[in-house]
């Protein structure tokens, strides 16, 4: 992957996500693609898509370009890179289609690009779909390989088993290749499954903030989230089943949370609070 020539970055932190697989509702592409655009993120370098994609499943798209010719384009992994203001460091932001073919290639690829960027921190995002209802926070459950970052973010070793996607593979190279990192994903309900789901990308965002630190910028995430819970609401109104069906995963969600209701949950919530409302002062 050649990269355009760029400064030199101050303690890149990668954010990464992927189309396919590891994205439901595209909850987790949205918040790269929000990012990209909320900081102005600049894309340096693309991996050549025909080693890698087979476009039977994944086809280019025809369209116009800025000058009324047509133009087609091809399914690829791009990376970006920003400044944002209010951070002290750098970010590379990956936004991609999993791969149809060769993964430890594309692997290698990705994480030699990184390392040319000098990334020293390698966070990678993805959605599933649950059984949490939509009209509760949702959840995102994150992993590190980290200690003190399990630490600092009240995180876990993940102790999941079974089919993984791109994301499980590239962060089990980072494990290979002693690269700090992060992976978080976002429960999104399996009931509203169609994109996007602006409510997830927003839970995301902020498990973002806490491990970045500072607040990012959200824009109309939080009107669209409930704008989206809305929308949900009213098709339950009209379906009985569906509405008795959120009942129960609202009752059984409540009763699994109520130890920590009062907890953690809510003293990091808060935390996140006055951090945005210093940043607004």
């Amino acid at each position: 992957m050649e990269i355009e020539t760029v400064p030199e970055l101050v303690r890149p932190v990668v954010i990464a996500a992927f189309e396919g697989w590891n994205d439901a509702a595209e909850s987790a592409t949205a918040v790269v693609d929000h990012l990209m655009k909320a900081w102005g993120a600049k894309v340096v370098a693309a991996i050549d898509p025909e080693e890698f994609y087979d476009f039977q499943v994944n086809r280019p798209n025809v369209g116009m370009d800025e000058h009324g010719f047509r133009k087609i384009t091809w399914p690829s992994t791009h990376v970006a890179v920003a400044s944002p203001p209010d951070l002290d460091r750098d970010v590379i932001l990956i936004r991609g289609i999993e791969p149809n073919m060769r993964w430890r290639q594309f692997t290698a690829e990705v994480l030699a690009t990184v390392d040319e960027l000098g990334g020293e921190l390698f966070v990678t995002l993805g959605a599933l779909l649950s059984d949490s209802p939509h009209t509760r926070p949702i959840p995102v459950s994150g992993s590190s390989t980290e200690p003190d970052l399990l630490e600092r973010l009240s995180l876990e070793q993940s102790t999941y088993e079974g089919p993984t996607g791109i994301v499980g593979v590239i962060q089990d190279a980072c494990v290979k290749l002693d690269m700090p990192a992060v992976s978080y994903w976002a429960a999104v309900p399996h009931y509203v499954a169609q994109p996007p789901c602006p409510k997830a990308t927003l839970a995301l965002l902020g498990r973002l903030e806490e491990l970045l630190e500072t607040p990012l910028p959200l824009g109309d995430l939080p009107e669209e989230a409930r704008a989206w819970e809305r929308g949900v609401d009213e098709l339950a109104e009209e379906d009985e089943d569906i509405a008795e069906y959120v009942r129960e995963l609202e009752e059984s969600r409540d009763t699994a949370d109520l130890p920590e209701a009062s907890g953690e949950a809510i003293a990091r919530e808060f935390e996140r609070y006055l951090k945005r409302r210093d940043e607004g002062d």
